[in-house]
């Protein structure tokens, strides 16, 4: 159950001579805040620890020789405090003035666009406290540090630096990124970036929050220096990752010119590097503004997307430019004609986990009505389907059970395959806060990570000995008697199966296999089990196997057997990837599933939405990504040809594996319908590419990994002719015969986003769903920004935490399923020595078409690279920086190496968003039998020195 909130007293006392109430442990600035007592304060900011080294603060307590630092000192009954004192005030001011006076004459954050008050919030304190710096003072003024601008997204200004350490505080004790200090004493204290590098030269990752925490603008986004006024600001949430991060645009000139972190549920004002500074895509030259069409004889050459070694295409070689009208016709009119000479099986459609989920709702229904198949997926069953295959079977839900946070409130966490500082930096926050604190946080992982340095233990066990560790954890916790049999009793079933199939699993017998020591092993599982409260979060290093469903199935038994879910601070949390991956897949973007997981296998199921949409629909669940491109290159004559596709936002021809094949694939494609921001390797292959727009152009809800709904909302429109993603499936619709009267019917502002939004809502209150957002209406989320479900009713405040007392299952018990050895799809071997293992980093999202094309995310990673041990290296002869040729029996590319031992010996590892360099074009695509997701962590490939300028340069199919 949720903890029970305790009520207690208040504390009275006196502030400026009227009775005041204060909360237990609230500060004197806290209390004073909420009564409307103004203080000065420099040093404090909210969500940082109480400092009180700048004295702006304090004020007079009634009893006491000296004045008090309000900022960190609590209230006491009976208190009697002076905040306007003549001694307080003159204090106040002097402090105040003493500041200015050491500062330039110029600024960086001017008041209100006013030049003559340059220093933010230290301006505006001189300003009401009516202090102006004596010349005297100034005349006594330090000499100024040099500026430094070797970061290419943050000015830094030391001059302007009152040492008031909010960015050292923000830095080291929120980020955890231990980047900011301060060096020398007395008046030779100076804030420095790591050993007093150049901020661009140090171990800074960019996250801004010590920008976002500088009251003074000595540390400044490069976009907003001086003048600091805006025409606008906007809410929304990040478009990048699942964390959900709650944003504010701001807008000037119709250009989004800055991020503010917002105090939303999952980031508490916090963001990264992408958050802040990932926005400026929207206004990039290569923008597509205008419908375009295949020109007559243009080839879609798969092989020539980008050209090895050669600039990109001119897009007027391969496509002309057309009308909306002409588009709309060409695009919708070659789909119905396939569909009509070949027959609904002819045709798919991929989603996009990067859109709203009405958009989702929206895409998914066209497929299903208008298609008349369910051929309809989205980039889950790229990450994470194996992770809700294995939760739907065991657990009834797909969701995660609690928030990230919840790691506030745990005493273990394990992170297992996933690299948070890297996917998903301000869930990352949470954890390293959590070891901080005291928290036990274990990593189990092939390679050593950032979070490692947080670490009590870390396993860095051998590439695809997943089950083996999980497997040799269960063993330890059943032989040793630390499961929970209340809880198995209670609420568990098939642990006798579990506890026969890990009988063979001991950690001495799997030491070899995991290269984990049986006594450490030994130790981490204890310490899972005897723990109050244990958390498990993991990962795409989890998922992308194809073991991945039995990777997860061990995850779910280690928290049934202990008990060690249903409370807060335990539970299973698969990190979602996309920012709307969770919303998409809960709107029915998947081909086995309507709207919140109902099964289109169910006659009932099926026979409600065919009534819910007014129109039958097909029996069969349909194909998955992988599968419809690979039958897309079936025999013409084949009737279970993919033919047409319409995809919306992915971009499969950089996220699928063994992308030679998977190109060919949409390649081979009798008509391709793409709708996107630019022209990705995908739309290259279209036949009709029409502009789409991006999340700050649109109005909608996305649902984070946390399970909660959140409200973006529209701050510029999209550029020339590019239209809203809502309006032109609406369009589509019609072209495919599903026009008005037919249930597409979406009146309102935005596109009828509302509509769209509340017809979801009943759609997901199916025959076998739960109501999930019965509680949250258009207007709730229009007044309170984000709600997490399930919440059933109106009055309800929405639940982080579940399975409290029963699992959504027929039975309300966890269903465990044993998991065995899997081989992987593709073992190294003498000709093949090397394990790639592929995914994401911190300044690139995905497949980089967003993040490829923002200036500053680009300056800090500019080019490919693949991290190898440096034993590895030095046995290669290659130097850190040199070329190298990574190549499987499917492709080959060419790109530059980097050292990183926290890589293990015999492994690379490659970010895939590079087309340049694509990592895709060597994984295989063998699949996880059960969830239908690609091994994409786990391939072999060899590794040889290349030549800087050997011809071949850049990504190419195999040769053989």
């Amino acid at each position: 159950m949720n903890a029970p909130h305790t009520l207690v007293a208040p504390v009275s006392f006196t502030l400026d001579g009227q009775p005041c109430q204060a909360q237990p442990g609230e500060t004197l600035l806290q209390a004073a805040d909420r009564a409307g007592v103004a203080i000065p304060r420099l040093c404090h900011a909210d969500g940082l620890r109480p400092d009180g080294n700048c004295r702006s603060c304090v004020v007079e307590v009634q009893g006491e020789r000296t004045l008090a630092a309000s900022c960190c000192r609590a209230v006491q009954p009976g208190m009697v405090v002076h905040t306007g004192s003549e001694r307080a005030r003159r204090s106040q001011r002097m402090v105040v003035e003493l500041l200015l006076a050491d500062l330039p004459a110029e600024g960086a954050a001017w008041v209100e666009g006013d030049a003559s008050r340059p220093h933010g919030e230290l301006s505006q304190w001189a300003e009401r406290l009516g202090v102006r710096p004596r010349p005297a003072l100034q005349a006594l003024q330090r000499a100024q540090p040099a500026p430094d601008d070797s970061h290419p997204a943050m000015r830094v200004r030391l001059d302007a630096c009152i040492q008031c350490t909010r960015c050292v505080r923000a830095c080291r004790e929120v980020q955890v990124n231990d980047v900011i200090g301060l060096r020398g004493r007395g008046a030779a204290t100076q804030v420095v970036f790591d050993l007093g590098d150049p901020m661009g030269a140090s171990s800074c990752v960019a996250c801004g929050e010590c920008v976002q925490a500088c009251p003074t603008g000595a540390l400044s986004a490069r976009t907003l220096v001086g003048d600091r006024r805006v025409d606008r600001e906007v809410d929304s949430v990040c478009p990048y990752c699942g964390v959900g991060c709650q944003i504010t645009y701001q807008v000037r000139g119709e250009r989004i010119v800055g991020v503010q972190g917002r105090d939303g549920p999952a980031n508490a004002g916090r963001l990264c590097v992408k958050g802040r500074f990932g926005f400026d895509y929207v206004a990039h030259p290569q923008r597509l503004t205008v419908p375009l069409v295949r020109r007559e004889g243009a080839a879609k050459d798969a092989g020539a997307i980008h050209p090895p070694g050669q600039p990109l295409r001119d897009w007027r070689e391969v496509f002309r430019e057309a009308s909306w009208d002409e588009a709309l016709a060409l695009a919708a009119g070659g789909l119905k004609r396939l569909r009509e000479a070949h027959g609904t099986a002819a045709l798919a459609g991929f989603g996009s986990a990067k859109g709203s989920n009405e958009e989702a709702y929206l895409f998914q229904k066209l497929v299903r009505t208008a298609f008349g198949n369910h051929n309809v997926d989205h980039c889950t069953r790229l990450c994470h389907a194996s992770s809700v295959a294995a939760l739907l079977e065991g657990v009834g839900s797909g969701a995660v059970s609690n928030p990230v946070a919840d790691v506030q409130h745990a005493a273990f966490v394990l992170v297992i395959g996933a690299n948070p500082t890297q996917n998903h930096p301000v869930a990352a926050t949470w954890i390293k806060n959590a070891a901080e604190r005291g928290t036990r946080v274990v990593l189990a992982d092939p390679r050593r990570t950032d979070l490692a340095r947080h670490c009590w233990r870390v396993l860095n066990f051998r590439p695809d000995a997943d089950v083996a560790l999980l497997n040799a954890m269960l063993h330890t916790i059943v032989e040793e008697g630390l499961t929970d049999p209340a809880f198995i009793a209670e609420r568990v079933d098939e642990f006798e199966a579990l506890r026969a199939q890990v009988q063979a699993f001991s950690p001495e017998a799997m030491e070899p296999v995991t290269g984990i020591p049986a006594a450490t092993l030994r130790e981490v599982a204890r310490a899972y089990a005897t723990s109050p409260a244990s958390m498990i979060l993991w990962g795409m290093g989890v998922s992308q196997h194809v073991h991945g469903t039995d990777n997860a199935r061990c995850l779910i038994a280690l928290a049934a057997i202990t008990g060690q879910i249903g409370r807060p601070g335990t539970g299973l949390h698969p990190l979602r990837g996309q920012n709307n991956v969770q919303g998409a897949s809960d709107a029915g973007l998947i081909p086995m599933m309507f709207p919140s997981y109902q099964r289109v296998s169910e006659p009932a199921v099926r026979e409600w939405f065919g009534r819910f949409w007014g129109t039958p629909l097909a029996e069969q669940p349909g194909r998955t990504v992988v599968e419809i491109l690979h039958d897309a290159l079936r025999p013409a004559d084949d009737p279970a040809r993919i033919r047409g596709m319409y995809i919306m936002g992915e971009n499969p021809a950089m996220s699928d594996p063994d992308l030679a094949h998977a190109r060919a694939g949409l390649a081979a494609l009798d008509h391709l319908v793409v709708q996107d921001l630019f022209l990705t390797e995908t739309a290259w292959l279209a036949d009709v590419v029409l502009p789409a727009s991006a999340w700050p152009e649109k109005t909608g809800t996305v649902t984070n990994t946390d399970r909660t709904v959140q409200l973006g909302r529209r701050a510029i429109d999209p550029p020339g002719q590019a239209r809203p993603d809502l309006w032109i499936i609406q369009q589509m619709a019609r072209g495919l015969g599903l026009g008005l009267g037919l249930g597409w019917d979406y009146v309102g502002p935005e596109a009828g986003v509302q509509a769209v939004y509340e017809e979801m809502r009943q759609a997901m209150r199916g025959p076998q769903a739960h109501g999930v957002l019965d509680g949250v209406p258009w207007e709730r989320l229009l007044h309170d920004g984000a709600v997490t479900y399930p919440c059933v009713s109106e009055d309800d405040p929405g639940q982080p935490v579940i399975f409290t007392e029963r699992f959504p299952t027929p039975t309300g018990r966890l269903r465990l399923v044993p998991a065995a050895l899997r081989p992987p799809g593709e073992s190294p071997d003498p000709d093949w020595p090397f394990v790639l293992i592929t995914g994401r980093q911190l300044e690139h999202w995905h497949t980089g078409s967003m993040t490829r094309r923002s200036e500053v995310l680009d300056v800090l990673e500019p080019a490919p690279t693949a991290s190898l041990h440096g034993q590895d290296l030095a046995r290669l002869g290659v130097a850190p920086g040199g070329w190298i040729e990574v190549a499987s029996r499917r492709g080959q590319v060419r790109l530059r190496a980097r050292r990183d031992d926290g890589t293990p010996p015999g492994a690379v590892f490659i970010p895939f968003a590079y087309a340049e360099a694509a990592a895709n074009l060597l994984t295989h695509p063998a699949l996880d039998p059960t969830a239908k997701i690609p091994g994409f962590k786990h391939c072999a490939v060899r590794v040889r020195a290349a030549a800087p300028d050997e011809p071949g340069e850049g990504a190419q199919p195999a040769t053989n």
